[in-house]
């Protein structure tokens, strides 16, 4: 049986982006329930290209078949804060990667989510790392900070999704738990919400061991 590790930051007050307030509650109403407040780029998210004008492409119109498949895990645990990852880093997993894959960089940046220095100091993908991943065919790349690129550069941020998203690259955001696989390859899934003409939304993003 395959085991499940959950890739997902759980959407709660305290998280950037994300409000949850009571609507109704058990006592006064006869049941619970709350609202949601939601930045389309908080928590676990994926990106679709309309985001930075690459294409019409909503988020809901991103095939389902996009959102699953094999993925390479390539450990960056101990990576200096802002730092450029490059095609170097990926290591003896570049060698295995092949159309269609997905990469995740494992990072620990998850660890982090709740300080100032996990958007400010996020380690980046750097364009060389992306025209390789665009070269290779990548299918997915995810990472564990908020963002691919230095939300704080506009050029930079813009340039590296631009890369990716031109070709189709499908950019998951805001990763947790990687440091929960156990295998260098696993099978991806990360499913976002259907938002009607959505630049993006959150995702339940979780793998599969086998």
């Amino acid at each position: 049986m395959a085991r499940i590790i959950d890739l997902t930051l759980s959407l709660e007050n305290g998280l950037p982006g994300v409000s949850v307030e009571p609507a109704r509650t058990l006592e006064k109403d006869g049941w619970n329930a709350t609202t949601l407040c939601l930045y389309s780029h908080c928590g676990t998210h994926m990106d679709a290209p309309i985001h930075f004008g690459i294409s019409d492409q909503t988020i809901d119109q991103i095939p389902l078949d996009r959102c699953m498949g094999p993925a390479w895990v390539v450990d960056l645990t101990g990576i200096r804060s802002r730092a450029l990852i490059r095609a170097a880093d990926l290591g003896h997993v570049a060698d295995g990667i092949r159309e269609d894959d997905g990469l995740l960089l494992r990072t620990g940046w998850s660890r982090r989510v709740h300080e100032p220095s996990y958007r400010d100091e996020l380690p980046r993908v750097s364009l060389e790392l992306a025209e390789w991943c665009v070269d290779r065919r990548i299918r997915v790349l995810g990472v564990e900070p908020p963002s691919i690129a230095d939300v704080n550069n506009l050029e930079e941020l813009t340039a590296v999704h631009r890369v990716l998203l031109l070709a189709g690259v499908i950019i998951v955001e805001g990763l947790a738990n990687l440091d929960q696989i156990r295998r260098d390859l696993v099978t991806l899934m990360v499913f976002p919400l259907k938002v009607a003409g959505g630049d993006g939304a959150p995702v339940r993003a979780f793998a599969l061991e086998d």
